[in-house]
């Protein structure tokens, strides 16, 4: 299966990232995963931009959703929502329709309990709209893993929270 990892954070090198890096070392062997971290990157939506085309980079990204078998959201929670970055790109996908009928894993991965819980309605609304594809959801939290210097260490029965979520996609 191809599996298309998207870091939703705002921030380079996030605790999103290293933990969809955690997920990408675990299914590796089984799957391939590729890991989107840059969504501060692209040009904010409007009516008027899609009117004057779709820039390179966001066709590119487009693409790498067409592509793949799974797609992983990895996002925090910033002030009760999804952040904009994240937002954004959605936008640029939801007259074009690449979410449609495509596999999405959404996961909120927060410091600890409640948060996540306003993204993951955010995020499941947007996803919902778009008529993508959810089997089921993940609430993540800091505080059930060891995090090091840029590495995530998924604990065992994360591992296999994780496997079995992706496993309902196949």
């Amino acid at each position: 299966m191809k599996i298309f990892g998207i870091s939703a954070s705002a921030s380079n090198s996030s605790s999103n990232f290293y933990l969809l890096k955690a997920i990408e070392n675990l299914v590796s062997g089984k799957d391939e995963m590729q890991i989107f971290e840059g969504l501060q990157n692209f040009d904010l939506f409007s009516p008027v931009r899609l009117e004057k085309g779709v820039p390179k980079n966001i066709k590119n990204f487009k693409q790498q959703i067409l592509t793949a078998d799974l797609i992983i959201i990895s996002t925090p929670e910033y002030t009760h929502n999804i952040p904009a970055a994240l937002k954004n790109i959605l936008e640029w996908c939801t007259a074009s329709g690449e979410f449609a009928e495509k596999a999405v894993l959404p996961i909120t991965f927060t410091p600890n309990e409640p948060r996540g819980e306003y993204a993951m309605t955010s995020l499941l609304q947007s996803l919902q709209t778009m008529k993508a594809k959810i089997e089921t959801q993940l609430p993540l939290y800091k505080t059930d893993m060891e995090i090091l210097e840029q590495q995530i260490m998924l604990p065992e029965e994360m591992q296999e929270i994780i496997e079995t979520a992706i496993g309902l996609y196949q």
